[in-house]
């Protein structure tokens, strides 16, 4: 059986709860053009994908113009740089997780979909007192999230076999993501999605609660 020495953990509906930010800028810029906006719920299913993915679903099919998408990218760039932390916090139980694991001597790691300033910005602001030895968000180059890419990239920055990784998220993107890096593929079911689509996704683990990660150490 393999040890595990790390854990990568997805931001968004993982770690921390940022759906109303998101949700509200995102709203905000839609609002701004005259295009219709979205209940918060809808954007448990909208977001995951990267902005540009999020724009394309929130936008009318008649609407996906790249120009159009283009300018509301730049907006939301600028709504979301004013708002993104006036309603996200860690979700309960994340603070405790991420210091037992530390203690526990689990490497941690972060790999999102978001822009890599924008997960910059919320891990460095949002989760202080935590040291994680790589954060990374989208960049420019790097295949996004379920490509293994960015997965790759922190197991070889930590000099770690993909195997000796636990991986945390919320989506069958974050599943598949782990599947496809050769990662223990964990789904949390205090984020954005169900468990059927976590499981489907090929889940090997379902956590009811952040506290309940310690277990998979043992």
């Amino acid at each position: 059986m393999t040890a595990y020495k790390a854990v990568l953990f997805d931001l968004d509906g993982t770690l921390l709860d940022t759906l109303d930010d998101l949700a509200g800028a995102a709203n905000q810029v839609l609002e701004k053009r005259g295009l219709p906006v979205h209940p918060r719920e809808a954007y448990k299913y909208f977001v995951g994908d990267g902005l540009q993915v999020l724009l394309e679903r929130i936008v009318p099919a008649e609407e996906r113009k790249p120009a159009l998408l283009n300018e509301l990218a730049q907006d939301f760039r600028q709504v979301y740089g004013q708002t993104w932390q006036v309603h996200s916090r860690p979700y309960p139980e994340i603070d405790a997780m991420l210091a037992s694991l530390a203690g526990s001597g689990m490497r941690l790691a972060v790999l999102s979909n978001k822009p890599h300033d924008f997960t910059l910005l919320c891990v460095n602001n949002l989760l202080p007192g935590h040291s994680f030895d790589l954060v990374l968000g989208q960049r420019e180059g790097v295949g996004k999230k379920p490509d293994p890419a960015g997965a790759l990239e922190v197991a070889n920055s930590l000099s770690l076999a993909p195997e000796q990784f636990l991986y945390l998220g919320d989506t069958a993107v974050d599943m598949e993501t782990a599947k496809r890096a050769g990662m223990c593929a964990v789904g949390v079911l205090w984020g954005f999605r169900d468990e059927v689509e976590l499981r489907d996704a090929g889940a090997e683990h379902i956590l009811h609660s952040p506290m309940e990660a310690i277990h998979l150490l043992a």
